[in-house]
């Protein structure tokens, strides 16, 4: 009876050992297809963090010290230019005005006397031009006073909506106190920051890229309706970053984008001889992507990438590979590295032509 149950375990074994070599051998047996990279030219939609601000954005300040004494409106409300916001008790400097009133009308008839005077020759020609110095400097005077009381009404400068108000009604301000902050939200600026090499071939390929339209994805994802215009870029690169500041406009006629608010540029830019592969070709270690690359011998070995950009089924590649490499466009889950494989060549723009690409 035990030699029976050994002869069994060994046929068992026997038939195990021999589905496993057939298993090997398949896999051995296996074709996988495999492609070269693509250069070629193609424009891209590249995201930019940005950061949203009004047209016109100030900060509105008290230009002469005293009691706040009238607050004409309300946090969040919309004004006209020349609406009258804020008033300082100007009881002071009406009384600056009446005084300077006053001597300018003195010095009015100290220069009528002299010149009645210096017409008879009782005094001097220079007795007159002292006289209308004096009311030169009067009216200067008066003039300044004036401005002062001017100052005690505070007036929008422009159409806008008013932000915070710091300060309460019959609180004691300093000169140049802030009073609160003014936003023309008519129409909206958007800064991102570009990188040096994007903005080469932004500047230098502007056939390619078509427009200088842009779109704004909003903070809740959603798509701000209207496009933008790239209106300016700034002068120079900054030294830390390497990035250099765009700037584009956005018309906001129903007011919904508000000063300070945060979003994403989403901006069209030309490739110029790109090295493409398929999505599907890579593998991920550790946030790492990477291929296998199948040499002349056959076998297939891994390769670090690094993706320059994602497009819907594509990356776009900047190192680790040369448009004369072969790489494993199937079965990168199944593969070994260093595993000797029976391969079947693909055209690489057979390939793509499958694929979500937009190109030249």
């Amino acid at each position: 009876m035990k030699r029976v149950t050994f002869s069994l375990a060994i046929s068992t074994l026997l038939i195990i050992f021999s589905c496993n070599k057939k298993t090997e051998e398949k896999e051995e047996a296996a074709v996988f297809p495999v492609t070269s990279p693509v250069k070629m030219d193609t424009v891209i939609t590249k995201e930019f963090v940005s950061q949203i601000r009004s047209e016109r954005n100030i900060e509105i300040h008290a230009q002469e010290k005293g009691f706040l004494e009238k607050i004409y409106v309300d946090e969040g409300q919309h004004v006209q230019a020349g609406q009258v916001l804020f008033r300082i008790m100007p009881q002071l400097y009406q009384a600056d005005v009446l005084k300077a009133k006053a001597e300018v009308a003195q010095a009015e008839i100290e220069l009528q006397n002299s010149s009645t005077l210096a017409n008879n020759n009782v005094v001097s020609i220079n007795e007159k031009k002292m006289a209308k110095a004096k009311l030169d400097a009067a009216k200067a005077e008066l003039n300044l006073a004036q401005t002062h009381l001017s100052f005690t009404t505070i007036k929008a400068p422009f159409s806008g909506i008013i932000d915070r108000l710091p300060l309460k009604l019959g609180s004691l301000i300093d000169e140049g106190a802030l009073l609160t902050t003014l936003s023309d939200n008519g129409g909206i600026f958007a800064y991102f920051n570009v990188s040096e090499p994007e903005y080469l071939n932004y500047q230098m390929h502007s056939a390619e890229r078509g427009n200088n339209l842009v779109s704004l994805i909003m903070a809740n994802g959603e798509k701000f309706p209207d496009k933008g215009i790239i209106q300016t870029i700034e002068g120079e690169f900054d030294s830390e970053t390497g990035n250099i500041a765009f700037r584009a406009k956005f018309p906001n006629a129903n007011q919904l984008l508000r000063n300070g608010e945060t979003g994403k540029i989403q901006m069209t830019l030309p490739l110029k001889n790109a090295l493409i592969i398929p999505q599907k070709a890579t593998y991920e270690i550790q946030d790492q992507k990477y291929v296998f690359v199948v040499g002349n011998d056959g076998v297939a070995r891994s390769k670090n990438i690094k993706v320059a950009y994602e497009l819907p089924d594509i990356y776009v590649v900047s190192e680790g590979l040369n448009s004369d490499d072969k790489i494993l466009l199937e079965g990168v889950q199944k593969v070994k590295d260093d595993q000797k494989v029976e391969t079947k060549f693909q055209d690489p723009k057979k390939v793509l032509s499958s694929l979500k690409l937009q190109a030249n």
